[in-house]
């Protein structure tokens, strides 16, 4: 009876290449027999629906001539499961190339097999965090900073080629230019080939005719190196922002990390940040609360004229709209609160203390309990 491919492995006739791996890879981790809940016979079966609808040839030839296509002769070569067994058991007496189903092994068992070893991944340097300090408008308005960085940096002299300047890079003759050599490494399935950057010229496939007498071959060096960096309106104490490939340089062709400045803001004794708003005090007398006045605010923009009204209290919080630090990132400001403080006197002349005693009892008030002014005025202050 013919086999079900598509079934074993749990996926649509219309299932992607894509698909049809990370179904296998799920079913490959789930039952492979080295495993505790492991079980031989349906790693075989999903390794050979994975052999055949796996490969593009062989599914096209599956399709249209069922599980038995292979006495068609489509099924030749490959990687079948008794190879695979002997080679495990070290009974072949050398080693193949697991090809695209070294890859999937190699997820299962941290790259013991060759098929991932091929794909190089770039190195990349160091990332670096710096501090900047900053004062309130700074950070409100935003800044250009310079800022000086002693790190890692691509080789001025032969600019990260790591060959002496007036010399040329020549084909890695160990790898022939792939930058990718084969090993034979063993492991506890026996002996695998595996792929691997090349040593000698650590998988860029060329090499220096001469190198550089600067940094020896590595394409980098220390230097003291100098950045200007725009600060963002509206960034608070202790935020930071990355500046991409700004970090240390990797050796050998490698990418660079990032650079990270992190926000340190100067004491500011007349605002106070909440938020996006900003936030100040203003003093006013007795008079003033009860009569109304203008008074003068200072703001991130300046000077403000602000009015108070007539019968104000204290702790009364006005707003001034839009005068407050900017979203970090948009445009739109937050507002500056003034939290107005009415002065209490603590010392009164003779005939100050007349004025208050006529004006409570202008009004019925007593002097003991307190009265429309919310203030009591006791014997102590005479």
């Amino acid at each position: 009876m013919s086999k079900d491919y598509y079934k074993i492995l749990g996926v649509e006739k219309t299932a992607t290449a894509e698909d049809i791996k990370k179904a296998f890879r799920k079913l490959a981790h789930q039952h492979h027999p080295d495993k505790e809940s492991g079980n031989e016979t349906k790693f075989k079966e999903i390794n050979e629906a994975y052999q055949v609808i796996g490969n593009v040839d062989k599914r096209k030839q599956y399709d249209q001539f069922g599980a038995d296509f292979e006495q068609q002769g489509g099924f030749g070569g490959g990687v079948g499961w008794d190879d695979f067994m002997r080679y495990a058991r070290g009974q072949n007496g050398g080693s193949f190339d697991l090809g695209d189903l070294g890859d999937i092994f190699g997820d299962i068992f941290g790259g013991a097999f060759g098929g991932g070893g091929a794909r190089r991944r770039q190195a990349v340097g160091n990332d670096i965090e710096m501090r900047v300090d900053l004062d309130f408008k700074e950070a409100v308005f935003g800044a250009e900073k310079t800022i000086e960085t002693y790190r890692v940096t691509a080789c001025q002299r032969c600019h990260g080629q790591g060959a002496e300047p007036g010399t040329t890079l020549k084909k890695c003759a160990t790898c022939a230019g792939h930058g990718i050599v084969e090993q034979v490494q063993r492991t506890i399935l026996g002996y695998m080939r595996q792929r691997a950057a090349c040593p000698d010229c650590r998988g860029q496939g060329n090499r220096p005719e001469k190198t550089c007498q600067e940094c020896t071959g590595t394409g980098v060096t220390k230097q003291l190196t100098k950045l200007r960096v725009k600060i963002p309106a509206g960034i608070d104490d202790g935020q930071a922002i990355r500046l991409d490939g700004e970090g240390e340089q990797a050796p050998y062709g490698g990418g660079a990390g990032d650079l990270y400045i992190r926000v340190t803001l100067r004491r500011q004794d007349d605002f106070q940040r909440s938020g996006n708003d900003i936030v100040s005090t203003t003093t006013i007398s007795f008079a003033q609360a009860a009569l109304g006045t203008k008074v003068d605010i200072l703001t991130i923009d300046g000077v403000v004229e602000m009015k108070i009204p007539a019968g104000t209290q204290s702790s009364k919080v006005f707003r001034l709209k839009g005068k407050g630090v900017p979203q970090l990132g948009g445009s739109q400001r937050g507002d500056h609160l003034v939290t107005v403080v009415v002065h209490t006197p603590s010392k009164l002349s003779k005939a100050e203390k007349k004025l208050f005693k006529d004006l409570a009892h202008l009004h019925g008030d007593s002097i003991e309990t307190g009265g429309l002014f919310g203030f009591r005025l006791s014997t102590a202050y005479y």
